[in-house]
């Protein structure tokens, strides 16, 4: 509330109105697409479930939220809600949307962030003002305790999910196995997840954003990346894992990547910029690969020489919080300056100086990408690869491990590690065998 007062006050308005959001229907059906929040709105009620609810918000009143409950004997409507966090609003049930403008039509200059064609009549000034979704997104990055607490809960639920991914993977089961068995420990379906979730053996594990399942194992079945989250009251995690199905210099990698990535994230620290965390990474992992055989130029100088970005070619992380790839990462200031990404860097997501309360990933990763191998072939950057070490790691694709963590104003909180500790303490504790229950 104290930041939308002060973000309405700079712009010259007098309330706001959020609408939740509706999917779109799928072309030429009658069905709708997944349904997913706009986080305009779940940044102040964790209703991600509901379509057509509208917050409506005045500075000095409680907010109201209009609850949407249709007439309709098709779907069953969404109960109201009874959470705790229900105090803090007035919560009034709505059949009908498009009649839901008398709630607003005297408070003066409002300001509506709603997606396209939800505000009909509305000024266009007055539609998703660009001034005031600066300042609300450049402020979103720094999170409250509440919002850290959901952060929390979401690593803790993705930690079991992978848990139980790694156990099917290790049964020898699919992809597709895999992330069954991600989705059931998690206790989501695939739409309530925060994106889809990337599970991929052997050489599929070099393609970035790999989408697809397979249905059964390859063999030999010789590596598994998997990156997938879950969402707490619309936060998200995001974690990613890379395993060795047996040893040799891919395992190696491996452990050699985990301890990597683990000293990157001791960089989280309050007053760091984090491109410089991003050049580090290239350092570092240039090391790695210099150790492992891959390559023939330490980090430094595999950096200048361009190598480093042949294996690693994305940003080392993001924002993390209301959405995976959370807003206002290259902002510079509220006014929605930006800073600069570094030269040659162009997809990193992320050139903000770090605070106390911020939430980032931190994804070191290295692959064998068929196309980025075949133009580092091409030039000069052929003499600093032992391409005969890329032909013994191709078959695994490639490795990404990534953490959720938080800047303090002392030591940075790994939120994925402190999960998946916690979860294996809980499964330690657990019967190895359950329990026989009689009258």
């Amino acid at each position: 509330m104290s930041r939308t007062d002060r973000a309405l006050s700079a712009c010259g308005f007098d309330a706001l109105v959020v609408h939740a959001g509706r999917p779109p229907l799928q072309f030429l059906d009658d069905q709708d697409y997944p349904y997913k929040v706009n986080p305009q709105f779940k940044a102040w009620v964790p209703i991600v479930d509901n379509p057509r609810c509208i917050l409506v918000y005045r500075p000095g009143v409680r907010p109201t939220v209009l609850f949407y409950q249709p007439n309709d004997y098709w779907h069953k409507p969404a109960k109201l809600p009874t959470a705790p966090w229900t105090a803090a609003v007035d919560l009034i049930a709505m059949e009908d949307d498009s009649k839901a403008a008398h709630h607003w039509d005297k408070l003066g200059r409002v300001a509506f962030l709603s997606p396209e064609g939800l505000s009909p009549g509305v000024n266009p000034e007055c539609q998703n003002p660009k001034t005031l979704l600066g300042l609300l997104d450049y402020e979103r990055a720094v999170k409250t305790p509440y919002e850290l607490a959901c952060l929390r809960k979401a690593s803790e639920m993705g930690a079991r999910g992978h848990t139980a991914a790694l156990a099917a993977f290790h049964r020898g089961g699919s992809e597709y196995d895999a992330h069954m068995s991600y989705l059931a420990a998690c206790e989501q379906r695939e739409e309530e997840m925060p994106y889809n979730n990337i599970v991929a053996y052997n050489e599929n594990a070099a393609v970035l954003h790999y989408q697809h399942l397979g249905r059964t194992a390859p063999s030999p079945l010789r590596s598994f990346l998997i990156d997938a989250g879950a969402q707490y009251r619309g936060y998200a995690a995001d974690i990613t894992r890379s395993y060795a199905r047996t040893s040799g210099r891919f395992a190696d990698l491996v452990k050699a990547m985990d301890k990597a990535q683990l000293a990157l994230c001791d960089e989280i620290l309050a007053g760091r910029d984090y491109r410089d965390v991003h050049l580090s990474a290239h350092r570092v992992l240039g090391d790695v690969m210099h150790r492992i055989g891959l390559t023939k130029l330490p980090g430094q100088a595999a950096l200048e020489a361009g190598v480093t970005g042949v294996f690693f070619p994305h940003g080392i992380g993001h924002l993390l919080g209301l959405q995976v790839h959370d807003v206002g990462g290259v902002m510079s200031d509220a006014k929605g300056h930006e800073r600069e990404r570094p030269k040659g860097h162009p997809f990193l997501r992320l050139t903000r100086m770090l605070e106390p309360g911020v939430v980032v990933t931190v994804e070191p990763g290295i692959y064998l990408i068929d196309s980025l191998l075949a133009a580092a072939h091409a030039d000069e950057r052929r003499a600093h690869i032992d391409w005969a070490v890329v032909d013994e790691l191709k078959p695994y694709g490639g490795i990404r491990i990534e953490d959720n963590v938080a800047a303090t104003a002392g030591k940075p909180e790994n939120m994925t590690r402190d999960a998946f500790a916690r979860v294996a303490a809980s499964q330690a504790r657990r019967p190895a065998v359950e329990p026989i229950l009689t009258n």
